[in-house]
């Protein structure tokens, strides 16, 4: 099915210009039909834990680095 814009000198309700006067509703707009859209579904259970656990351990990671540093330079 094509669906065209629709003819603004046939259209009721538009100015002169194709503008809508205040309180009406304008001319809906075409659309595209016949193209399917898959939404995706929940992620799995086990998608957050892995997140939350790599962020734990960066932060680990990073604090570990930070008193390493702190011991080498006290030690010198």
């Amino acid at each position: 099915m094509s669906y065209q814009d629709p003819e603004p000198s046939r259209t009721p309700g538009l100015e002169p210009g194709g503008g809508v006067p205040p309180g009406e509703t304008p001319p809906g707009e075409g659309s595209v039909s016949g193209i399917a859209h898959k939404e995706a579904g929940p992620a799995p259970k086990w998608v957050p834990a892995v997140v939350i656990g790599a962020i734990v351990l960066l932060v680990v990671l990073v604090a570990l680095f930070m008193l390493v540093r702190v011991f080498l330079m006290a030690s010198d």
